[in-house]
């Protein structure tokens, strides 16, 4: 409600400050004709009475004192319009300082023009020229003057402005006339300019006749018709036919100076008839807007009041409502969230409880509103609950089906490992089991984001080498990988098949998003706070945003979210890093890649156990020429990983073992076959020694 008093306020002012300021034009222009106006027209008469003179004295060469003493007047008259200038400096505005400066400019070549003229290095026609250029300066000065709100003030300032124009060339023409008279004849030059002056007078008379009112126009209608005009006009003609001064001198002068008197003091009475009009106009205005401001102020107030009084009784009401609609958003609603998390079951019919606001009837349906919003999103949330748990369900489902696949496919490539002795069909066949291996992992993946934990696990500890090279071997791109020496330490067995798979997604995320020409390195190393497993490989890297992004689902995982699956590695190593207190960061390898550093913390590790000497326990990793091991759990273990027992998974009716076969003699082709199958794998591993060779 504050902010339709503070627009009714504002247009208040705005309507109070417009009709102000026309109060203050009218002011102001009463001021500046007061000043301004008053010293320049007796600056524009002393100008005119030093041309006409100046005229004179350039016609007969002579300088007399009279000339003298109209300088001096003329000087007085400068002195006296520069002063009012400075004493009218608040009225005076930007509009106005323009005209007001060139004015002043002209005014200092006065004293150039006076020493032209008395070293007689200006003839008459320039003379006068030059006297009319600070004359002009000085017209267009007053017609800035004429600048007030009123239209019909407006309208008589212009054409009295008129009025003085026309006087003005008046006293041009008899400037010019006047030198004239004493030689007795007019240039042509300076005939074209009285032909021009002429023109321009009638012009002017005219135009500012035509926009008068009755009361300014009736006195120089009465001039008009007086003898001194009629008599000036037919002499201004016959000038202008015949080129030539008139023969009576003393008739033109004493006809110019009288017409010039009636109209000097007719202009001042003029002048003085339209300030009295401005003022009383500016001071009815005043009295006007003082009367509607405070009405307007009287008006303002009461609405004021009359508004914080509702405003108050609704602030309380919607105050009451806040407080229940942040209650809802900030408590309630997030602590049903938090409980769907966790698993707990959530009553809908009890959670959305309706909210108790009272108030006008417009807060009570929003509250209603509030309340239908409320029991809306707690049943969205608990049908996402119940639909996120449907889903993980069938991931953990279909993930333990394929694990007991994958186990029985593992078992029977093993047998088959066993029973193969052809070294290509040997090479296929760990091709098969390694590719099993990593659908094992991809199933293990589905059981870890759906929250559930995998089945792998050891009893005892298992070295951190072992751990990433079985890691290594999880990868389908495993022969791009190196890993570097690594301190001695051992991991915890209940954690050791988790940190093998984190491992195994940060390699394959660095094998897929590097270049497959470059190697992935592989290194850790025992630090205070536990040990460090480091992944780097060399690719284009990430962006910092793009850093700062991952390396926060790294520390913090979000929900899992099954419409984003660009980056779902990254999302089940974050998971295992949770469940185990794992700190994994992403950064930029001094390569251009990227390195990611595992922190296995002090609480998963454990003493270096002692590697058994058993014939059946082989290295984790791969090997192109010898039967890859299977991590599948029963039985013993190797070093802390598990080691696979024939037969382990059988029916008990088909565990007994087979009947011997007696021992017979191998054939000559049966021993040709074998060793030429020994021959053919020795060859192949020297030519794929030699192309690494090459390669290196």
């Amino acid at each position: 409600m504050l902010l339709p008093l503070l627009s009714l306020s504002a247009l208040w002012g705005f309507a109070l400050n417009l009709t102000v300021g026309d109060g203050q034009s009218l002011l102001r222009a009463n001021t500046l004709y007061q000043t301004i106006g008053v010293t320049s027209t007796d600056l524009g008469l002393q100008l005119q009475a030093e041309r006409a003179r100046t005229a004179m004295a350039i016609t007969t060469r002579k300088l007399t004192q009279d000339l003298g003493t109209q300088r001096a007047r003329t000087d007085s008259a400068v002195n006296a319009f520069q002063k009012s200038a400075t004493k009218a400096e608040g009225a005076i505005t930007a509009d106005l300082r323009g005209p007001l400066d060139s004015l002043n400019a002209e005014l200092d070549r006065l004293s150039t023009i006076r020493i032209a003229i008395d070293g007689g290095m200006i003839t008459r026609l320039a003379t006068l020229n030059e006297y009319n250029r600070i004359l002009d300066s000085l017209f267009r000065l007053y017609d800035h003057l004429v600048s007030v709100p009123d239209l019909e003030l407006f309208q008589q300032a212009s054409s009295l402005q008129a009025m003085g124009n026309a006087r003005e060339v008046l006293a041009r023409e008899h400037a010019l006339v006047g030198g004239a008279l004493l030689d007795g004849r007019m240039t042509d030059p300076e005939v074209g300019a009285f032909t021009e002056y002429a023109a321009t007078r009638k012009f002017l008379d005219s135009r500012g006749l035509a926009g008068l009112d009755d009361e300014l126009r009736a006195p120089y209608e009465k001039i008009f018709d007086d003898q001194p005009f009629r008599d000036f006009s037919a002499m201004e003609d016959r000038i202008v036919k015949t080129g030539t001064p008139p023969a009576n001198a003393a008739e033109w002068n004493s006809t110019v100076d009288r017409l010039s008197s009636q109209l000097d003091k007719l202009g001042v009475a003029s002048s003085q008839a339209l300030a009295a009009r401005a003022t009383e106009g500016a001071t009815g205005t005043l009295i006007k807007i003082g009367i509607a401001g405070i009405l307007g102020l009287v008006a303002v107030l009461a609405s004021i009041i009359i508004s914080v009084r509702f405003g108050r009784r609704l602030a309380g009401e919607l105050a009451g409502l806040r407080t229940v609609a942040l209650e809802l958003a900030e408590r309630r609603l997030p602590a049903i969230v938090a409980k769907l998390r966790r698993g707990e079951e959530v009553d809908v019919k009890a959670e959305g409880k309706p909210l108790r606001v009272s108030g006008s009837a417009e807060i009570t349906d929003v509250a209603r509103a509030f309340g239908s919003v409320q029991n809306t999103a707690v049943s969205a949330a608990v049908g996402q609950a119940a639909l996120r748990r449907g889903v993980g369900q069938v991931f953990l489902n279909l993930a333990r089906r394929k694990q007991g696949l994958l186990h029985r496919q593992l078992t029977l490539l093993d047998s088959m490992q066993r029973r193969t002795h052809d070294p290509e069909r040997l090479e296929e066949l760990f091709k098969l089991d390694h590719l099993t291996t990593r659908m094992r992992r991809h199933a293990e993946s589905l059981i870890i984001l759906s929250g559930a934990v995998p089945g792998r696990a050891w009893r005892r500890a298992v070295p951190v080498v072992d751990v990433v090279r079985a890691a290594v071997a999880e990868v389908e791109d495993y022969t791009r990988v190196t890993v570097e020496s690594m301190p001695n330490g051992s991991m915890d067995g209940g954690a050791a098949a988790d940190v093998t798979h984190l491992v195994a997604e940060l390699v394959e995320n660095a094998t897929i998003y590097s270049p497959p020409t470059t190697t992935v390195q592989v290194r850790g190393d025992l630090v205070s706070n536990g040990y460090v497993i480091e992944v780097e490989d060399r690719g284009l890297g990430l962006s910092p945003t793009e850093y700062a992004a991952f390396n926060a689902m790294l520390a913090d995982p979000p929900e899992f979210d099954l419409a984003d699956s660009d980056r779902l590695g990254l999302f089940v190593v974050a998971r295992l890093a949770q469940r185990h207190g794992i700190q994994v960061m992403l950064r930029r390898s001094p390569f251009g890649g990227t390195s990611a550093i595992v922190l296995v913390p002090r609480a998963l590790l454990a003493e270096q156990v002692a590697l058994p000497a058993s014939d059946d326990d082989v290295p984790a990793l791969p090997s192109r020429t010898r039967k890859k091991p299977l991590a599948v759990v029963s039985g013993g273990t190797h070093a802390g990983l598990p080691r696979r027992v024939r037969q382990a998974n059988l029916p008990p009716q088909l565990k007994e073992p087979p009947e011997p076969e007696p021992a017979q003699e191998r054939s000559p082709d049966e021993v040709r076959d074998l060793f030429s199958a020994f021959q053919r794998g020795t060859e192949r591993a020297r030519q794929e020694a030699d192309h690494k060779g090459d390669d290196a």
